[in-house]
């Protein structure tokens, strides 16, 4: 009996010590800060910004998956906007053409030993997907200025960004800014098919310069609000890193023939199988990758349970995954996802497919491989009827992750922190592609971010219809943009 209290006593003892560490984790969670009802300081000469962006986005920049005879005279068109619009920049930054359509500026700073910064957007937009001109509210190539607004394609992605930087350096050189660090401005033209000959070309350039920025920012991130489920204050999310990519094809031969006299598992049986048990036997997650990071550099706007399980997710890992992974959203930040995308077999009703085939597309997680990525499909399908190959290309790698820590992450977070002292400042994970992926070349400190500010319900505008910026937020970015400059080149 004095055993069996010894080893109550121990039990209860240990129980008491697993509460307290949950709960002292819990309280070490940073308190959050304190939030001010400072209004946004809009730049000088908006609404002359608010034109100049109008009419960028009236120029049809299309990114087209085939050749598009139109391109030339449209890039030559925004060019030359550009260059009207902002001739201070005309006077004192060098212009390279590079690959035809994409732009290199250099602002070359008092002090050349110092590595420079370099921002970046680009200049192309998606397509209108046929079909959908007459849902939009105003046509889709407008600009219209109307309700507060700038709407039409690109005005979220991302002819603002790329207006609103140009905004911000001529409003420098208005004001007789000179730069100790060089300021590179990089523009690609084809990021929407990948970058390969816009954004690369740049990087492929500065690279032979031996170029190695300070610190490099692109699109990725924006300012969230109501986005991320009971959080109380928007959140700011810096990325750190974005997401690699491969498809794959699977594919099933068959004999065909009627109908009438089926196999046992016919061709689209068989892909049909195969797509279900991908689906159904996913990557592994993970809370230890920066998509895991940034869910708990969240826990401060979120309620005491929520904070509790994130501070202590070595222990309620095996909960928070189920509950993270029921979320598309949430589920994207902590495993490489699995996106069957295209099904294809049959001719007829009545004749048997002779071959069917499956597309996948896979969003890997920093920390997964090509490679793995690879083997995890032909373990989970083990069906040597179903052949694996690539699809268009052989994918690329998720990108290696920038320091949270580093000044350049430092410097994006202080302009941030002055410039919306609403929103809750935290790194993250990006889980689309962006021409950072190129960039990261010249530049190990790759940061994603523009402080757009977006509601649960923009995020359909991305690539969507309707899509818009408030003329407020893109005040925002320009004096965003101006101040980072400012702070990060004095």
């Amino acid at each position: 009996m004095r055993q069996l209290k010894l080893w109550g006593l121990a039990v209860g003892a240990a129980a008491l010590a697993l509460v307290g560490a949950v709960l002292f984790n819990a309280l070490r969670v940073p308190a959050l800060p304190a939030a001010t009802a400072k209004t946004p300081a809009l730049p000088p000469g908006l609404d002359d910004a608010v034109r100049r962006l109008s009419a960028a986005i009236q120029i049809k920049t299309v990114s087209y998956a085939a050749a598009n005879a139109g391109a030339a005279s449209e890039f030559s068109a925004l060019h030359r906007l550009i260059a009207e619009s902002f001739p201070l920049i005309r006077g004192a930054l060098k212009r390279e053409v590079v690959n035809d359509y994409s732009l290199l500026y250099t602002w070359a700073g008092s002090d050349p030993s110092l590595p420079p910064v370099l921002l970046t957007a680009h200049m192309d937009v998606v397509p209108v997907e046929p079909g959908t001109e007459g849902q939009w509210t105003h046509p889709p190539y407008s600009g219209a200025i109307a309700d507060g607004y700038v709407w039409g394609r690109g005005a979220i992605d991302m002819k603002h960004t790329l207006m609103a930087t140009l905004e911000g350096v001529e409003g420098l050189l208005a004001q007789g800014f000179k730069p100790r660090r060089t300021v590179l401005l990089a523009f690609g033209h084809d990021e929407e098919l990948g970058g390969e000959a816009g954004a690369k070309s740049i990087a492929d350039l500065l690279e032979k310069r031996k170029v190695r920025a300070l610190f490099s920012l692109d699109e990725g991130s924006a300012i969230l609000e109501g986005v991320i489920p009971g959080a109380t204050r928007p959140i700011a999310q810096i990325g750190l890193s974005e997401k690699g990519g491969l498809t794959l094809a699977l594919r099933v031969k068959a004999k065909g023939g009627h109908s009438s006299m089926p196999p046992q598992q016919t061709a689209i049986g068989k892909i049909s199988a195969a797509v279900v048990r991908l689906e159904s036997h996913q990557m592994p997650a993970t809370l230890d990758g920066p998509g895991g990071l940034g869910l708990r550099a969240v826990a401060p706007a979120l309620p005491f349970a929520s904070r509790l399980a994130l501070a202590n997710s070595w222990l309620f890992g095996p909960l928070l995954i189920p509950r993270l992974s029921a979320s598309p959203v949430t589920n994207a930040l902590i495993r490489t996802t699995t996106a069957p995308t295209i099904i294809q077999g049959g001719v007829k009703e009545n004749v048997l497919a002779s071959e069917a085939v499956a597309v996948v597309n896979f969003r890997l997680a920093p920390g997964d491989t090509l490679e793995q990525v690879r083997r995890h499909v032909e373990q989970v399908i083990a069906d040597p009827d179903v052949t694996i190959s690539d699809y268009r290309g052989p994918g690329a790698e998720a990108t290696a992750v920038a320091d949270s820590d580093g000044p350049g992450y430092a410097l994006i977070a202080a302009t941030l922190h002055d410039l919306a002292p609403d929103a809750l400042v935290v790194p993250g994970l990006v889980i689309t592609g962006t021409d950072s992926k190129h960039y990261g070349r010249v530049s190990t400190a790759a940061y994603r971010f523009a402080p757009l500010r977006l509601a649960a319900a923009d995020l359909a505008r991305i690539h969507g219809t309707n899509e818009r910026i408030a003329i407020t937020n893109y005040g925002e970015l320009i004096s965003f943009y101006m101040a980072l400059v400012r702070t990060s080149a004095h």
